[in-house]
């Protein structure tokens, strides 16, 4: 090199030394990019982790729900948009009694079922459970009593099986009859044996392989095996047909004995058989009685009961 010329050997020293230098540096850049990304995820788990639950479980001794549940003139807004979804509600659901609840889109059905899981608190009046303040109540007893099926249902990718006995702590000796047995009982059966693994098919994430009604139906099946005191169907109906709809009712005539039900839809047919019907108009009781008091009035029930069986009659014709 001092005279010069350069030598094969010094060629291969002079890349080998760049890649000792370069190798450093560029692991430097790279630990400093996963520390800046960890720093970033960091912050984000500390919110997460410090952020207060606005629903306060109350301290103290379990309580064992029964299934009487009162709505003492309650409104609603919801926090984030100020919408005021219930004004001034109150109605009574006797135990083991069942309650339909209809009205139209935004009525505040759905806000009925979520204010009885306690998902959200009050903005003024009082839900009574068993005569005690719902919020008096440790969400933990509430909770592990009440079967709660909403609109927009929940699966884990996971079997089916493993789906519909999610709710439940039974002994495996005997959980695999009664999931089968729930199975049967919301309509799904015949649909998971036709799968190549029957039960345990994996359903994917959010349960993607299955169609919205069959969703819905394992999430029925779900609720039924948890067998709680209180049972609420939120439209949860919604993705099926007539003909699967009516076998479900039929079934849950059954199993709704000794318990208390809630069905909230927006079909007429999917609460008639209750024993009391609520009407909800913008938030507000409308009116409240049995089908055929609702009928006999000739109000908004009638008007929805009148516009869904024409409905129905068109779509036999179209069919035929």
């Amino acid at each position: 090199m001092l005279l010069g010329k350069v030598t094969s050997g010094d060629v291969l020293a002079f890349v080998l030394y760049v890649n000792y230098l370069t190798m450093p540096v560029a692991s430097v850049g790279w630990i400093t990019s996963l520390v800046q990304k960890a720093g970033a995820s960091q912050t984000r788990i500390n919110e997460f982790l410090q952020t207060e639950p606005t629903i306060k479980s109350e301290e103290g001794d379990d309580f064992r729900v029964e299934g009487d549940i009162e709505f003492s003139n309650v409104t609603f807004v919801y926090p984030d948009t100020g919408i005021k979804a219930l004004d001034d509600v109150s109605f009574k659901v006797d135990k083991h009694q069942s309650i339909g609840i209809v009205g139209r889109t935004g009525s505040g059905k759905s806000t009925i079922a979520q204010l009885i899981c306690r998902l959200y608190d009050t903005t003024t009046g009082i839900i009574w459970v068993d005569g005690k303040n719902i919020r008096r109540i440790p969400l933990s007893s509430l909770r592990s009593r009440v079967g709660y099926v909403p609109q927009e249902v929940f699966l884990f990718s996971d079997t089916i099986a493993a789906n519909i006995a999610f709710s439940t702590d039974s002994d495996k000796e005997n959980l695999r009859k009664r999931v089968v047995q729930a199975a049967k009982d919301a309509a799904i059966y015949d649909n998971i044996m036709e799968f190549n693994d029957g039960f345990d098919t994996y359903v994917g994430e959010r349960g993607v392989t299955l169609s919205g009604g069959q969703k819905q139906r394992v999430s029925i099946a779900r609720a039924m095996l948890k067998a709680p005191n209180i049972l609420v169907l939120d439209d949860c109906l919604s993705a099926v047909d007539t003909n699967t709809e009516q076998e479900i009712l039929f079934n849950l005539r059954r199993y709704m004995h000794g318990r208390t039900t809630i069905i909230i839809s927006h079909r007429v047919s999917s609460v008639k058989m209750c024993d009391n019907i609520l009407v909800l108009e913008k938030g507000k009781v409308a009116e409240y009685g049995t089908h055929n008091q609702l009928i006999a009035d000739k109000n908004h029930y009638w008007d929805m009961y009148e516009m869904q069986l024409a409905e129905e009659l068109q779509s036999d014709k179209t069919d035929i």
